[in-house]
């Protein structure tokens, strides 16, 4: 068996660690660890984490060992921020111009724009042959139903605004999933009833470059339009817009076609161009009818500049598959509203027009 007597210890000055050898050659007592600052008052102590989200993270970053009282840099190093704060300065009153803001937070004080064409006269026979509201006609059920509708686009273009959507906030995408379905007539009623609010002005563009029918629909005629403002930068937009009759409409025409529609509006002159619509003009709204969105593509590029898109579906022709289809191509826009057309049946009875005595 192995002895267990008492281990012998080593003599004076061999038992030490090598740690405390060490320290005895070389002095480590000159070295001193750097003073931890202080955490700001109210900041959470770091063993005792806060509630997540950015602003507890925010206030668990620790402030720069070389920053003076507030935050400043102190000392030889101040003096550097100093230097380059100066370079900055200067750089700036050499170049005053403002820093770009991104796409729809443009400024909304600038100069107003204002459309000075030739005022033209709507149709209004046209408009009773293809059953569209008429100014200044009885109240029907139709205009009641267009009420309910622009209702709730103004309360989310309000909305919008206030969220800091810029000139997007004031546009409304009038789309469906393929032709046929009824776009062109929800957008020019839309149209019409948003001309009767009496603080508001409304511009309906005809973006179906391919097959355009705003202008045949209210009987109007028009050379230059969006189009023409996108390829051409010598055409200004508000040149092309048509005043008309009915206060507070304006029209805007599709333009000369091009097999290039998608391109320009996804070119960099197509935000300068929408927003000119609605420089300083708040209470404007524009409404685009666009082509189908499954038959052709300026539908999803147009979604990017709106805030809002309402999607066209008619009740005995749409089918939900190309519903679906059509919203996930729109999905760039961030508010899509739904509007069944040809609907003849109410679950709740509801037929708006009756109270008035109008019936239709």
């Amino acid at each position: 068996m192995t002895e267990q007597g008492k281990i012998p210890l080593p003599p004076k000055g061999e038992g030490k660690s090598l740690f405390e050898r060490a320290e005895e050659l070389f002095g480590f007592e000159s070295f001193t660890l750097p003073g931890v600052p202080q955490a700001p008052a109210g900041r959470s102590s770091p063993d005792k984490p806060s509630e997540p989200g950015l602003a507890s993270r925010a206030a668990d970053i620790r402030p720069s060992p070389f920053a003076g009282e507030g935050g400043a840099p102190s000392g030889a190093e101040g003096e550097g921020s100093a230097a380059r704060a100066d370079v900055l300065a200067a750089a700036r009153a050499a170049d005053p111009s403002p820093n770009p803001l991104p796409h729809g937070e443009r400024a909304q004080d600038a100069e107003p724009v204002t459309f000075t064409g030739t005022p033209q006269r709507i149709d209004r026979a046209l408009l009773a042959e293809q059953c569209l509201l008429r100014p200044e006609g009885k109240v029907t059920a139709l205009l009641e139903e267009f009420r309910i509708v622009k209702r709730q686009l103004l309360l989310a273009a309000l909305a919008a605004r206030r969220a800091g959507g810029g000139h997007a906030a004031q546009r409304v995408l009038v789309c469906s999933p393929l032709p046929g379905e009824g776009k062109t007539f929800c957008a020019t009623n839309l149209a019409l009833a948003l001309a009767a609010e009496k603080d508001s002005e409304v511009v309906l563009v005809d973006a179906d470059f391919a097959k355009p029918s705003v202008l045949s629909t209210l009987g109007l005629t028009g050379r230059h339009g969006l189009m023409d403002a996108l390829a051409d930068p010598s055409i200004r937009v508000e040149d092309c817009v048509i005043p008309t009759d009915v206060g507070g409409l304006y029209v805007l025409p599709a333009g000369n076609p091009t097999t290039s529609d998608s391109e320009y509006l996804a070119s960099a002159r197509t935000p300068e161009v929408l927003d000119r619509l609605t420089q300083g003009a708040p209470n404007r709204m524009v409404i685009f009818d666009s082509p189908p969105a499954l038959a052709a593509t300026p539908a999803a590029e147009l979604a990017k500049y709106v805030s809002q898109a309402l999607v066209v579906a008619r009740a005995d022709l749409t089918g939900q598959s190309a519903l679906e289809d059509a919203l996930s191509l729109l999905s760039a826009c961030p508010d899509i509203k739904l509007l069944l057309n040809a609907a003849h049946f109410s679950p709740s009875g509801r037929r708006f027009g009756t109270y008035y005595g109008y019936g239709e």
